[in-house]
């Protein structure tokens, strides 16, 4: 079997091709230095628009949107919008921020996004969302790669795969340095299977340039397939790493030949989880990370044998007494841990 491909966006060598992605009300920096800290080379933040950053305050209630350390670099800002101008200006926020590669989203199927005609409203207008990336491209340091999240389209009409690669044609040519394609259709959302077959095709029309697979990725045999089947250069994990942060190594286990790591116990579990808490209240305060912390406790308690009765613990915790109560009840034994079920990643509807 040979070697997986080392990731490489622009200039910079990324390594590893297990990526995080932009997890709306999920990726912020406690959630990117855990993935971090287990093996993803690469994070994304969440998704900001373009308004927010052009009229952004420093204030402390709103610092942790951009808020990064040195410690997880190579991490990407995402930014979604509607009016190029101010897309650019946006992205250039960003940029100054200290963000190291700068991600536009093309992608979230949400229906108030597509609304607000941004995300994947985007590929139904190739001329406007070429004019994004155009004008963002112009306003960030040519050092600075410039990336694209797309779904493969609208939906499944001739119409909207003429627009995809109408889209991506230009992009490449304009300079972008990796494209993210995700095999849903944004119409599709988050139902249905993610067309693997699709990101094939891409890879094939465009083998020297950088793709990176997305869709239907929760457990690490799931990310070797992607990458061996369709031969993207990577893969950007999103539902199936939320409160797994193990997926990483895991994947790095598999692509080195060795046989998939147990999943973690209960004593590893309980560990991240404080450590996670911590890093949280380091960044939002210790009144605000408690409620914050809530929908990572649920998330991680998949990985618990008992994790019905566990995510309820978690979902009713207000500060770190209560969640070290959580942890204590139990987390107390060092019990086997468990996969996560897929089916519980499969509902969870984050824009990604």
């Amino acid at each position: 079997m040979s070697p997986l491909p080392q990731l490489r966006i622009g200039h910079l060598q990324i390594g590893s091709p297990f990526v995080q992605a932009a997890l709306s009300g999920y990726s912020d920096w406690p959630m990117r230095l855990i993935a971090r800290r287990h093996g993803a080379s690469y994070t994304l933040c969440e998704v900001l628009l373009d308004q927010f950053l052009v009229t952004f305050k420093d204030r402390a209630r709103n610092k942790h949107f951009l808020y990064l350390t040195d410690e997880e670099r190579p991490v990407a800002g995402q930014l979604m919008g509607a009016e190029p101008e101010q897309f650019a200006q946006g992205a250039a926020r960003l940029a100054a921020a200290g963000f190291d590669v700068i991600d536009i989203n093309f992608g979230c199927p949400v229906k108030k996004v597509l609304g607000r005609c941004r995300g994947g409203f985007h590929l139904s207008q190739p001329s406007v969302a070429l004019e994004i990336v155009r004008r963002t491209r112009e306003s960030v340091p040519a050092n600075i790669p410039v990336t694209i999240k797309m779904r493969r389209g609208l939906d499944d009409t001739q119409e909207s795969r003429d627009n995809f690669f109408t889209i991506m044609e230009g992009a490449w040519q304009m300079g972008i340095d990796a494209i993210t394609v995700h095999g849903r259709t944004v119409k599709q959302r988050y139902v249905g299977p993610s067309r693997w077959e699709f990101l094939t095709e891409v890879k094939k029309q465009y083998p020297t340039r950088t793709i990176i697979g997305s869709g239907d990725l929760f457990t690490a045999e799931d990310c070797l397939n992607m990458i061996r089947t369709t031969s993207v250069d990577g893969v950007t994990i999103a539902r199936g790493c939320i409160g797994n942060p193990w997926i990483f190594s895991q994947c790095r286990a598999l692509a080195a030949g060795q046989p998939l790591p147990p999943p973690p116990s209960l004593y590893e579990q309980r560990d991240v989880l404080r450590e996670h808490f911590l890093l949280a209240q380091e960044l939002y305060g210790a009144e605000r990370c408690g409620p914050q912390m809530r929908k990572f406790g649920i998330k991680f308690a998949a990985s618990h044998p008992q994790h019905l009765l566990v995510r309820e613990s978690f979902a009713r915790i207000k500060d770190l007494s209560e969640w070290d109560g959580v942890l204590q009840k139990w987390y107390a034994e060092d019990l086997p841990g468990c996969y996560p079920d897929p089916a519980v990643h499969r509902s969870t509807t984050e824009c990604a």
